[in-house]
């Protein structure tokens, strides 16, 4: 069980904005989801590539981004914590599907090489632009950095149905695997949903269900030994990888035209939704913006938002980015040489002195006789 929980926490191949997990290919990572409405439209922001500094070309043509609409699966407003955290209570999780989505493929400079609109109706009406702008998350660690955006203007009789009631969701595919996902914000960047990044919506909350009780097994395992160091994992596992009782809810953003707009009911590029999150149960963004900010903690973007298209603000000169260059490799195998070494030492040592109490011991026996 050790051994599971071990690698459990390390496994997520993908990330969002703040995540330590880093991918192989940065360009798949998603920072953002949006959706407000403008008028008789719906503005759809979808960003991804976080902390660009580098100017282009960048890796966007190996990816197909797209977001989902899911306009038929019946949501309720009256578990009054959901509506809280999650904007609302998905009645049917197993049938979530897309109704209509924007699949949308990304040249190397961050322009729109092609995009489709499945289940739209009239989808010339949609406007649509890809650009570098300033990342948008009101975050320390991402202020002065950029994003990909894609911003889309919707007609609302374009959706099909005139719904009151959406549940999207956001994900990144490469050769038809899914790579990444963003649905309620900050989620899949909190480290115990990781593996939630290559789930469609409607096969997470069975998989939620699987990974608590397995979670919780451990949990209960280990705090119910009388060990200091056991009680200590337990304590380690609860405020880290420990499944909460109101996580096992699928992974999709919410709106309704039943409430004001702003998060948990969509998203505005204003929510701070770090502070928002943290008062309903999340609170490790908003612990990291203490001690990586400064104090008062901000609650505004870095560069003021536009009130129309693109919204998001103008992009920060580009800048030659400075990954880390050192690596723990060359300390990792001088700590096993050295490990090695002394191992090798103790075996020499009782090799000899095994050697020597075997003399000792024949001689004793020679003489004896």
């Amino acid at each position: 069980m050790l051994l599971w929980l071990g690698v459990s926490t390390t496994n997520t191949i993908a990330s969002d904005h703040a995540d330590p997990t880093r991918l192989l290919a940065p360009e798949s990572n998603i920072t953002d989801l949006f959706l407000f409405p403008d008028g008789d439209r719906m503005t759809l922001i979808f960003n991804v590539r976080r902390a660009l500094l580098n100017p282009p070309p960048y890796n966007l043509a190996s990816f197909v981004y797209r977001v989902d609409f899911d306009l038929k699966t019946p949501v309720s407003f009256e578990d009054a914590a959901n509506r809280a955290r999650y904007g609302g209570t998905v009645l049917t999780t197993d049938s979530i599907a897309p109704t209509a989505s924007v699949v949308l493929r990304l040249k190397n400079d961050a322009t729109i090489d092609k995009v489709e609109f499945p289940g739209f109706t009239a989808p010339e009406t949609i406007r649509y632009e890809a650009m570098v702008r300033d990342d948008p998350f009101n975050f320390p660690r991402f202020y002065k950095r950029n994003a990909v955006t894609m911003v889309l203007s919707i007609p609302r009789a374009a959706f099909p149905g005139n719904p009151s009631d959406f549940i999207l969701w956001g994900g990144t595919y490469r050769n038809g695997e899914k790579i990444d996902h963003v649905g309620r914000s900050i989620r899949t960047q909190l480290p115990r949903f990781g593996f939630l990044n290559t789930l469609e919506p409607k096969a997470q909350k069975a998989a939620l269900e699987d990974r608590k009780g397995t979670l919780d097994d451990i949990y209960n395992f280990l705090r119910g030994n009388r060990e200091w160091w056991s009680q200590a994992l337990a304590e380690f596992m609860e405020f880290t990888v420990l499944l909460r009782k109101y996580d096992v809810e699928p992974d999709v953003m919410i709106y309704s035209d039943r409430f004001p707009v702003g998060y948990p009911n969509g998203r505005l590029l204003t929510d701070d939704v770090v502070a928002q999150t943290c008062a309903f149960g999340d609170c490790l963004l908003q612990e990291l913006s203490f001690i990586e900010g400064d104090f008062p903690r901000s609650t505004t973007n870095d560069k003021p938002f536009l009130s129309a298209w693109p919204y998001e603000a103008p992009p920060w000169p580009s800048a030659k980015e400075t990954p880390p260059t050192g690596s723990i490799w060359p300390y990792a195998i001088g700590l096993l040489v050295v490990i090695g070494l002394v191992f090798w030492l103790i075996g020499e040592a009782l090799r000899f002195l095994i050697k020597r109490l075997w003399r000792l011991w024949t001689r004793f026996v020679i003489s004896a006789h």
